[in-house]
């Protein structure tokens, strides 16, 4: 007999899965709603020091107490984190994790850096973290519900009852670290998409075959895939549904992503040209590929996106895409600079600026360098990244490229600060020129993005240039060897090298 534990997100409790768990006993299940400490009836339970070990040995008392011998461990938003953690515990008893509208933390994650609600995270991540008297975070006001997530599809009681029942969340739930040991790794898992929020299916798919290398993991047969259409809480907007998923997903069905073993990373392939190798120069965090040439040269700064695994070797700098275009750079007369910096999660983009605004720095103070003819290029989810130096260029910045950028947060990316958005930076960028390279068969959602930003451009006669590759993918540059993808390599370059010359 199939066997649920199903563990809700913030500020809710067991109360919230009555319809669900009404249907999956009608089918014969046993479901057993669990609510976390602080969080219901056990609220005065909770105090200061409650943090995500207490919710996750939370978990852990209630398999411990269950005789089924196999348990489908199903893990709303937050609830997630503890959810493994007590799957890493008591990997014996779990027969399937369900992601259920939640993230993919691994071990160091903590669930703050998903919280949607951006005024909550800057409070929660201060550098001393949360005040004292702010253990607890106040509940959603009934008008910021939409702020943690889609509220499509709760008719107005479902509304009233996250307002009624609704409990504080304990703060130290989000700020601790997830630790893992690695237990669970074989363990069946199924990620369940509410898609009013954006995420999807089909843009997770392209993810895991040519984006951030971390995602390839989500390849795994056994890992399955499911889709709701309404929002962030289906438990309340289409309980009958959701149980039916959650049979299904126990039964060991769902959409498979596939992704060949044989065939190289993205992040490994060939750069498109055949460039000659340069002599290169590091310097901590920043490569420069040096030309032929006497006196201080122009450089072009060449920005990677992500985010990317902290522990991935090689680092980006070395990846072949990045060295080859800096490489192809070097061979045109220019200083061709590839960086590492900290895009490790959706929540560092600050982090990541800031390393990108010192390795500039550190350019800018070499002599074989003009410091008065930079240009910056992005690439890929690296595109927000861009939003500073659009914002407010500078007299040295000559021009700024982006190859098949990300130019606003896509859905299910509300982690990103806000500040990180070239569709509102383009306002302010006034002369500076920029060169856009688009691929014709772009992920729907980040050209979505691109065709933002352009629109935003044209109402302010932004100094836009737009090189399309007609048949090329996101990472045309190493994913397409094909004609398309060299010429606009070289017609790139050549409109970035004229605006540093100009």
């Amino acid at each position: 007999m199939t066997a649920f534990v199903l563990v809700s997100g913030p500020f809710t409790g067991g109360w919230i899965w009555r319809e669900t768990a009404e249907r999956l006993r009608g089918s014969g299940a046993e479901v057993h709603p669990l609510t976390l400490t602080g969080l219901g009836e056990r609220r005065h339970l909770a105090g200061p020091g409650t943090d995500l070990e207490t919710h996750i040995e939370d978990v852990v008392q209630l398999i411990d107490h269950l005789d089924e011998p196999e348990l489908v461990l199903v893990g709303h938003d937050y609830a997630i984190h503890p959810v493994l953690g007590a799957a890493d515990r008591r990997p014996e008893r779990i027969s399937r994790v369900v992601h259920l509208d939640a993230g993919l933390p691994q071990d160091g994650d903590a669930a703050l850096a998903l919280v949607p609600d951006q005024e909550v995270r800057e409070r929660l991540m201060r550098p001393d973290g949360p005040a004292e008297h702010e253990w607890r975070i106040p509940v959603p006001q009934p008008d910021e519900w939409p702020r943690w997530g889609s509220t499509a599809g709760l008719p107005a009681e479902a509304l009233a009852q996250l307002d009624r029942y609704a409990a504080p969340q304990p703060s130290g739930t989000l700020v601790q670290p997830l630790r893992l040991s690695g237990a669970l790794a074989g363990l069946p898992t199924t990620g369940v998409f509410c898609t009013a929020g954006g995420v999807t299916i089909a843009t997770v798919e392209p993810l895991v075959r040519s984006g951030p290398p971390q995602f390839r993991a989500l390849a795994d047969p056994r890992v399955s895939f499911f889709e709701l259409a309404t929002g962030h809480w289906p438990m309340l907007s289409d309980p009958d549904e959701l149980a039916i998923v959650l049979l299904r997903a126990a039964a060991g069905e769902g959409h498979r992503i596939t992704a060949s073993d044989d065939e190289e990373p993205f992040y490994l392939k060939p750069f498109v040209l055949d460039v000659p190798e340069r002599p290169r120069e590091r310097i901590g965090s920043v490569d420069l590929h040096l030309p032929d040439a006497d006196g201080p040269r122009p450089a072009v700064v060449f920005v990677h996106g992500g985010p990317v695994a902290a522990e991935l070797r090689p680092t980006p700098r070395d990846w072949p895409v990045y060295t080859g275009h800096a490489r192809y750079a070097a061979s045109r007369g220019v200083v061709g600079v590839t960086v590492d910096h900290g895009l490790y999660d959706l929540t560092d983009y600050a982090q990541a600026a800031e390393d990108i605004a010192a390795a500039v720095e550190l350019v800018r103070a070499d002599p074989r360098v003009d410091a008065d003819r930079i240009a910056l290029w992005f690439f890929s989810a690296g595109g927000l990244l861009s939003a500073d130096w659009l914002a407010a260029p500078p007299s040295w910045l000559r021009c700024v490229a982006a190859n098949y950028p990300v130019l606003a947060p896509p859905p299910g990316w509300s982690a990103v600060d806000a500040r990180f958005r070239p569709v509102a930076a383009v306002r302010t960028a006034g002369e500076l020129p920029i060169v856009l390279t688009r691929p014709g068969l772009e992920h729907a959602e980040f050209a979505g993005t691109v065709e933002e930003f352009l629109a935003a451009a044209k109402a302010v006669d932004a100094r836009i240039e737009t090189i399309d590759v007609p048949a090329g993918h996101h990472g045309f540059d190493a994913a397409d060897h094909i004609d398309d993808s060299r010429h606009a390599v070289a017609a790139a370059h050549d409109a970035v090298l004229a605006h540093l010359q100009a």
